[in-house]
Formats: structure tokens, C-alpha cells, sequence
């Protein structure tokens, strides 16, 4: 019973190898799994779990103890928290962490530059306009993707667009 709360291996290489593989997949989340606007699909999960599935042993090095998971996840909700407190005091960092707002549509007109660069299709944005009681592009007088994967619309008449809210069951 002993056993179970020893150490297995090196706090500081626990905490070395917890901070590189965060840090590692904090850049991976932030490039690549932005792209759909709002959700994320059924690859991007896929990815995520994969992901998390390979680089558990790159964490833990094979981990037998519950003293070597203790500092492993204490040091990634210090990483978590740090980062999150970083981001909130330095805008330079945040900018790193975060992608900007990114307009995708102009006074009615598309930015197909802007949808290529967040790999966004003509569909999946009409789908999301479409979502927001938007079927004409005229109508729009700025659509932009959030740094969280949201459309922001408003519309020329200067009425920001909400979501229709969803009935209950019931």
C-alpha cells in the first residue's frame, strides 16, 4: 500500500515533461483546430483524443504511483491557470494564445481571403448566417469569426444578429 503514494520517478521530470507536452499542445489547439467557426467537428475531437492518448506516456513516462499523477496534474492546472492569468493581464500574450477576431464578410461582400486562411468553406458559412436567420449576404453589414470559433454578425441596419433561442421540450 506504501508503494502507491512513492514516488515512481522524479517530481522535477514529471513536472518538465507535463510542462513541455502542455505548452506543446496549447500551440497545436491554438493553429489548428480553430477553423470551425463555432464547433468543433467530428476530426478536430478525433484529433483532440488522439492526441491526449499519445502524449499521456509523453507526460508520464509510464506513471505508477498516485504521488507521480498528483504533480503531473498539478502541473497542468498550474500551467492552465498561469496561462489563462497571463492572457488576461498581457495582451501581447493573449495575442499568442488566441487568434484575433477575423472579419468574413464586409457590407455584404465575402472575404474570401479571410475564409481560406481559417480553411472555412462558402458552405459552412452560409450554414452559420443561415443559423442566425441570415439568408441574404447583402444583409450583412460585418460577419466575424471570434477568437473562440464564433460568427459575430451585424447586420446593415446595425442590429447585432443573436441566435434564436431553442424551445424546451415540454
Amino acid at each position: 500500500m506504501r508503494e502507491l503514494f512513492e514516488f515512481s520517478m522524479s517530481p522535477v521530470e514529471l513536472f518538465l515533461r507535463g510542462t513541455l507536452v502542455y505548452l506543446g499542445l496549447i500551440l497545436v489547439v491554438r493553429f489548428i483546430l480553430r477553423r470551425d467557426v463555432g464547433a468543433l467537428g467530428t476530426a478536430d475531437l478525433l484529433f483532440i483524443l488522439l492526441v491526449a492518448d499519445a502524449s499521456q506516456n509523453a507526460m508520464a513516462g509510464e506513471y505508477k504511483t498516485l504521488a507521480d499523477g498528483a504533480v503531473l496534474l498539478a502541473t497542468l492546472v498550474l500551467w492552465n491557470a498561469g496561462l489563462d492569468w497571463l492572457a488576461y493581464h498581457s495582451p501581447a500574450f493573449r495575442s499568442v494564445l488566441e487568434p484575433p477576431p477575423r472579419p468574413l464578410v464586409e457590407n455584404g461582400q465575402i472575404l474570401r481571403r479571410n475564409l481560406k486562411k481559417d480553411w472555412i468553406t462558402l458552405e459552412e458559412l452560409q450554414y452559420k448566417l443561415r443559423e442566425q436567420g441570415i439568408s441574404d449576404m447583402a444583409t450583412v453589414r460585418l460577419a466575424t469569426l471570434e477568437p473562440d470559433g464564433e460568427l459575430s454578425v451585424l447586420r446593415m441596419d446595425s442590429t447585432p444578429v443573436s441566435k434564436p433561442k431553442r424551445k424546451r421540450p415540454g
